[in-house]
């Protein structure tokens, strides 16, 4: 005969099996968490050690460079002192040949017995040595004598009345001037003519 309360003992022996396979499926889940998040910590650590390498390769970089820009900047600083020491070299080796040739044309005027002509046509040569030594260097004369004067490159020392030139004419040179390379290195002294004061409007136009 069947018992009554056997479908019950039924029913409860079917929710058991379902209780027990609810826990497999959980300890897989936390299984799973964790190792994603080792991997993620793993990956973590490799991009933190990427990031501390290329960091430090990069400030090696940066103190190179910057070791590099303090010798150029030393090694600037030496060729400008240089350049201002010696920038005269090469015309004061060529003035040294314009020294001896004065030195020479000296001792030899010390002699009694002298040839003034000979002493005269050395200090032509000596004078010429040295207007090619100038030109060399783009130093020129400026010897405007006869000229119109100009307040930029003259300097007038006083006026005379001259009826035989044009008013403002440069009439003596009392200082030569000099250019270097077209920049003015000093005016020429010179005198100018004016108008006679007895000369008419018409003369004087």
């Amino acid at each position: 005969m069947i018992d009554k309360d056997q479908p019950q003992d039924s029913a409860e022996n079917v929710e058991e099996p379902q209780a027990q396979v609810e826990e497999p499926v959980a300890e897989n889940e936390v299984i799973e968490e964790a190792a994603a998040s080792d991997q993620d910590h793993q990956e973590l650590t490799k991009l933190l050690e990427d990031a501390r390498s290329k960091a430090d390769e990069h400030w090696d970089q940066v103190m190179r460079m910057r070791a590099e820009m303090d010798n150029l900047r030393k090694r600037s600083q030496r060729d400008l002192e240089n350049a201002h020491k010696f920038a005269l070299d090469k015309i004061s080796q060529d003035m040294l040949q314009v020294w001896d040739s004065l030195e020479l044309g000296y001792q030899a005027s010390l002699d009694d017995s002298a040839d003034i002509d000979k002493i005269r046509e050395g200090t032509e040569l000596t004078l010429k040595l040295l207007v090619d030594v100038m030109n060399r260097h783009g130093i020129e004369q400026v010897d405007p004598e006869g000229e119109a004067f100009n307040p930029e490159f003259h300097q007038a020392m006083s006026m005379q009345e001259r009826d035989d030139v044009e008013p403002n004419t440069v009439v003596a040179v009392v200082q030569k001037g000099y250019l270097l390379n077209g920049r003015l290195l000093r005016p020429a002294m010179v005198m100018v003519s004016k108008a006679s004061s007895g000369a008419s409007i018409d003369e004087q136009a």
